[in-house]
């Protein structure tokens, strides 16, 4: 009964509520200028109203999409589906997933719209109305989907263990989730997170960080990465009265469905990144703390050898090295799983 009262006022707000981004009371969804400056220049390209109506905090959309298939949860006016539709091609897919009328009517308003700024025979968007907590209901298969992507939606769910739990099973083998959302330093207390002007506002049902790092062991998701975090600015003083002490932070993450130790573990494995993304041609990033340049050899823990080698970034790394010797731990950056060191915001390594 509590979960279909949380997802009856998210509706609200973002389909009655909400009218444009202006309205929003926080720096949860960050400005335009947040935006990598490919994706900006991309902008140009999404219809203004599809802009104005959309609720994001990051732009969780990472490289090397031509031909996938991404699924968008919480598209709302989908304005990333339209972004990704260009950035997969006319030969990759994009399904978004949304439960407000008024955010899906705008989307499927400039589906067509899209379709021919980018020039493709046929729109290569699906907008889908339902909840992310039940992707099957929707018709979407096991081990279907390339990458998973969210913006400042995951924390709006009432029923986080199995969105994510939805979205590991809907993953393919080495398949990627990249979403930006809203995590805390310590919980929230009851009466903040079931304030519906700060659920709205993605504060009430942000993830303390510790949880969602239990939350993603126990689904057999061992290490997650962090790509960037910032802290978000509480505007409104009624907010800052009610949650003022809590400190939120807009991160964005990558994790991937494929086997790891819950540490970064020493086996004497190098990366070299061949420079062959397009997006990319002197230079990766995997996380905050990992950056390859073209050509240069990089030590790399067991856990960042796998995600390069068996995701889709595979084909752009040579990995030399296995794992018949190992050497103990790896210094893998700024904060280890298990650590009470830096302010609590990185991943296993």
């Amino acid at each position: 009964m509590l979960e279909e009262q949380t997802k009856a006022e998210v509706r609200e707000y973002y389909g009655k509520v909400l009218q444009t981004n202006a309205d929003l009371k926080t720096s949860a969804c960050c400005p335009i200028d947040a935006m990598p400056a490919r994706l900006r220049t991309m902008l140009a390209d999404v219809h203004p109203t599809v802009i104005e109506k959309f609720y994001g905090c990051g732009s969780p959309i990472p490289f090397d999409l031509e031909g996938k298939t991404v699924l968008d949860l919480g598209s709302g006016s989908g304005r990333d589906c339209f972004l990704l539709s260009r950035l997969v091609g006319p030969h990759g897919q994009v399904i978004g997933v949304d439960m407000t009328d008024e955010q899906l009517a705008v989307a499927n308003q400039y589906k067509e719209w899209h379709r021919q700024r980018f020039d493709h025979p046929t729109s290569n968007v699906t907008f889908l109305k339902g909840y992310i907590e039940d992707l099957a209901e929707l018709g979407i298969a096991d081990d279907s989907i390339d990458l998973v992507v969210s913006n400042c939606v995951l924390n709006l769910s009432p029923a986080k263990p199995q969105v994510f739990s939805e979205i590991f099973r809907v993953l393919k083998p080495g398949g990627e989730l990249y979403f930006s959302d809203v995590f805390t330093g310590r919980r929230i207390p009851p009466a903040v997170a079931a304030d519906p002007v700060l659920v709205g506002e993605c504060l009430g049902g942000a993830l303390y960080i510790e949880d969602f790092r239990r939350l993603l062991s126990d689904l057999g998701c061992a290490d997650y990465r962090v790509i960037s975090s910032g802290p978000i600015q509480l505007m409104d003083e009624a907010i800052i009265h009610k949650a003022g002490m809590i400190d939120f932070h807009s991160m964005t993450i990558r994790a991937f469905k494929m086997a790891l130790e819950d540490r970064c573990e020493n086996y004497g494995q190098v990366a070299y990144y061949l420079g062959t993304i397009d997006e990319c041609p002197h230079a990766f990033v995997l996380d905050d703390h990992h950056r390859f340049e073209k050509g240069l050899p990089v030590p790399v823990c067991g856990n960042t050898a796998d995600m390069l080698s068996g995701s889709r970034y595979g084909a752009h790394f040579r990995v030399v090295g296995d794992k018949s010797v190992h050497f103990g731990l790896f210094d893998c950056g700024p904060t280890n799983a298990g650590s009470n060191s830096g302010d609590g915001f990185g991943a296993c390594c």
